[in-house]
């Protein structure tokens, strides 16, 4: 089996071949490499630009994700239906229709955390992509009434924070951000803050708690699109040596006066500013879950990535141990606002696979008696079907999945088409619905009678993520009504099938020539 084609040319480098399909398939080079090429692919480009083209470009304009094919995916299983009765509502024809679908969720130890949807979007942090899209995310994940976090690096790369003995005492941007989703919340979904080594070294967590009123916040381990820590580019040389000042790995070193000169001199534009990996132990991480509740956390997540079925055995372990109130569990081949390109392509355990083992390592907690933690599964998920398995084939400990990427998109698009449109400009693609924004976006009426006058001032990006997960709710309505599961505690992992014996024996789905086996001989006598 081929999985891919060794990348050697794609648009998340800027990259193509001179051969075009005419491809070694082992290391992705053109067939006939020609003396005299300008360097038009990945290998040919970093003889020239070198490190550069490590990354997906253009940073802080795109985000990015695998391009690989891996040999099992969601796409492997399908959603079961059945015409006979109904769980969760009377088997009523007049009763169980798809909009009785109840899609509420809940998480933290106690089950305190109300999601409207199942669905919570994952560490948003200090790429540009990210903060400049910001307001419109945070606010339609507020009125849509599910759970967002501020992800890594916020405070230490905001220019205007104000860092004492180490520690940070105010930064505008976090502020912000905790305030775009506060001033629409409206009792369901929640807001947390994330931290990786450098946060917690300069106590944003604890800022957070203290000084801006958050409940939530999530230790990180790391994510799927990578194995490193969190990385951005940095236009300026005052800039690179702030944030080398405030304890994070500047490359090239801008306090070195020959770097600094070859930068005056425009030999590159961008620095590269990156985060260090974290130590877990079970001693570090339960003192650290320890300070945070002290401090005033009333719910500690805790995120891990797509690393190792070891390290996955230890992130399930110790959530258990300290009752953490949400763990996500992030697999390979997500997106990313920047990661390596060939690292978010070959690095890491992808999600199905990864989930298979999670729910195996849940299943011996469960068998003892031990505490479950509530668990978000992320890593690549996009639409209503694709939701319905990850719930389905991590079931009963699956109530929210982790979304990044998807929804970021529809704020993205949301924004562009909504402030073309408060303009006067109408996007082409959208001319046929209309010339202003309660004509184009199809839930804006909705948004309006709800909101009253404060619709004129909720980010246009916000109603472009409110509809996107609209759309998604009725979605997977649908598909619940069909598998006759009125409520989201209703779905199992029955509800799935596989359509391969290798999907089947990496998840323990039935094949789908197996299913039924016994009842259906039983119907036939």
């Amino acid at each position: 089996m081929s999985f891919s084609c060794g990348i050697n040319a794609t648009r998340a480098t800027l990259t193509r071949r001179r051969t075009g399909d005419n491809v070694c398939s082992l290391s992705g080079m053109c067939v006939t490499c020609l003396d005299g090429c300008p360097g038009l692919c990945e290998v040919g480009r970093s003889a020239v630009r070198g490190k550069e083209v490590l990354y997906p470009q253009p940073f802080g304009k795109i985000t990015s994700a695998s391009q690989k094919v891996y040999p099992v995916d969601y796409s492997h299983f399908n959603i079961m239906g059945t015409a006979v009765g109904a769980h969760g509502i009377a088997p009523d024809p007049d009763l169980a229709i798809f909009p009785a679908v109840d899609l509420r969720s809940a998480v933290g130890a106690d089950g305190s955390l109300k999601l409207r949807l199942p669905v919570v979007v994952a560490a948003m942090g200090s790429t540009n992509v990210a903060a400049e899209n910001w307001d419109h995310l945070a606010a339609g994940a507020a009125i849509s009434g599910i759970g967002i976090v501020v992800g890594e690096n916020v405070c230490a790369m905001d220019p205007q924070a104000e860092i004492r003995h180490g520690r940070v005492v105010r930064s505008p941007n976090m502020e912000k951000r905790i305030k775009a989703f506060q001033d629409w919340f409206d009792g369901d979904g929640f807001i947390a803050v994330q931290a990786n080594v450098e946060d917690t070294r300069l106590g944003v967590q604890e800022y957070a708690i203290e000084r801006l009123g958050v409940q939530a916040v999530e230790i990180k381990w790391g994510q799927g699109a990578k194995d490193i820590g969190g990385e951005v580019k940095l236009d300026g040389l005052e800039r690179a040596r702030q944030l080398k000042s405030r304890g994070y790995i500047v490359l090239p070193d801008p306090d070195d006066p020959a770097v600094a000169e070859a930068y005056r001199a425009g030999a590159f534009r961008e620095f590269e500013r990156h985060s260090r990996i974290g130590m877990v132990d079970w001693e570090s991480f339960a003192r650290r879950v320890e300070e945070l509740r002290r401090a005033g956390a009333r719910y500690v997540f805790l995120k891990t990535g797509a690393y190792r079925p070891a390290d996955l055995a230890r992130a399930v372990r110790f959530a258990s141990d300290a009752r953490i109130d949400l763990l996500t569990v992030d697999g390979a081949g997500g997106g990313t606002g920047m990661s390596p390109w060939r690292m978010m392509n070959e690095w890491g355990v992808p999600t199905v696979y990864l989930q298979a083992l999670l729910t195996r390592y849940l299943d011996r907690l469960a068998a003892r008696g031990a505490y479950v933690p509530p668990v978000a599964i992320a890593g690549g998920f996009a639409l209503e079907d694709q939701i319905f398995k990850g719930l389905a084939l991590g079931a009963p400990y699956v109530k929210a999945i982790g979304m990044a990427r998807a929804v970021l998109a529809a704020a993205m698009v949301g924004k562009t088409v909504g402030e073309s449109l408060r303009k006067g400009q109408t996007v082409t693609e959208y001319r046929s619905y209309g010339n202003s924004v309660e004509q184009v976006f199809i839930a804006s009426t909705e948004l309006k009678a709800r909101l009253g006058a404060d619709f004129e001032r909720l980010p246009v990006g916000a109603i472009g993520v409110y509809t996107y997960l609209e759309r998604l709710a009725q979605g997977l309505r649908q598909l619940m009504c069909g598998a006759r599961k009125f409520a989201l505690q209703y779905i199992t992992r029955d509800d799935l099938v596989a359509l391969t014996k290798e999907a089947a024996e990496i998840t323990g789905i039935p094949y789908v020539m197996e299913l039924d086996e016994a009842e259906a001989d039983a119907i036939l006598g």
